[in-house]
């Protein structure tokens, strides 16, 4: 998880993620850092996640994030 947070903070330096309960839906990520994210996290884990798969429920979280690597294939 902790390269999950490294990731988030080389997206959005300003914000502490850890202190923060929901990404998404409460506007800390908006639709363009979720493609910086997207194409970070295929990078980093080698992997590609569907486009179908690109809503902000996967994003809320540092736990959905994960789940949407793991879904896609990648190893956390």
């Amino acid at each position: 998880m902790d390269k999950l947070y490294e990731i988030l903070q080389e997206i959005r330096p300003e914000l502490d993620f850890r202190a923060i309960d929901s990404f998404a839906s409460s506007g800390y990520l908006d639709s363009f850092d979720i493609v910086s994210l997207v194409s970070e996290l295929e990078d980093q884990y080698d992997i590609l996640i569907d486009a179908l798969d690109i809503v902000p429920e996967n994003f809320d979280s540092i736990e959905a994030i994960a789940a949407l690597v793991e879904k896609s294939g990648g190893v956390l």
